[in-house]
């Protein structure tokens, strides 16, 4: 008996990963984030699950470890669904320690992180010589918490690539406290509903952010990319590693 706890991707039903699909298929209880979950994914895996499924979306914590605990109780495999990679904005962590009173075992399957299928799906490396060698994940400061303005400003100096989780409804104070440290045209990408059906991609400058999260009705399920290496999306940067560069002895 154990507790799975699972990143489910950023929505394509192929990103998977073997060992999460394999786990899936012989647990005999699978709770999922009905709203973050891309339906294709439960579509193509219900034919092939064999657990009971409960949709934690209108679900508090307390219920979520209460199912958890009923089968454990009587020997069963639990796995816990959750969007992109569980290391990062996935709220395990309330649930694992919610385990760990309770002794019970749990195990953690990463998964693809929208970020990374953003980078795939723009064809580009995050991390280029002499422009970024630093990637941040960061939220920006609402209702829920998240880096404050202060914090976003110092993050910002750094010689990046910003990647902002669960901000698209604070593009104005966001664009707004960027520009405080960085050019208007520094590039950035919004990208929404990466993997899914409905997935769009803007690249643009800064002094455009908040205009085409408004315009474009973009409130959630999108990342907000800021950096000067997302010119690699569009045009040869022309910067080699020296991985490859044949005088390299290091």
């Amino acid at each position: 008996m154990k507790v799975y706890f699972i990143g489910a991707g950023p929505g394509d039903p192929e990103l998977l990963t073997i060992k999460a699909y394999k786990i899936l298929c012989f647990a005999d209880c699978v709770i999922y984030p009905g709203s973050l979950l891309n339906p294709k994914m439960l579509e193509n895996l219900k034919g092939n699950l064999k657990g009971d499924l409960y949709d934690s979306s209108s679900l508090s914590l307390e219920e979520i470890i209460e199912i958890i605990e009923r089968y454990i109780k009587k020997g069963k495999i639990v796995a816990r669904l959750v969007s992109g990679d569980s290391s990062i904005y996935s709220a395990i962590q309330e649930q694992i320690e919610e385990l760990r009173k309770k002794n019970i075992p749990y195990e953690i399957i990463p998964g693809v992180s929208s970020y990374q299928a953003t980078a795939a799906k723009m064809g580009m490396e995050l991390t280029i010589p002499e422009i970024s060698q630093t990637v941040v994940l960061t939220r920006f400061e609402g209702k829920t918490g998240g880096a404050t303005k202060e914090e976003i400003k110092k993050l910002a100096t750094v010689k990046s690539i910003l990647v902002f989780f669960l901000s698209a409804n604070l593009a104005d104070r966001l664009q707004q406290t960027l520009e405080e440290v960085l050019p208007a045209s520094t590039p950035i990408l919004i990208a929404y509903k990466v993997c899914h059906d409905e997935e769009k991609f803007f690249f643009a400058s800064l002094k455009d952010l908040a205009k085409i999260i408004k315009e474009n009705n973009i409130r959630r399920s999108a990342l907000i990319l800021v950096g000067e290496s997302l010119k690699a999306c569009q045009e040869n940067l022309r910067k080699r590693s020296r991985l490859y560069d044949k005088s390299f002895t290091g």
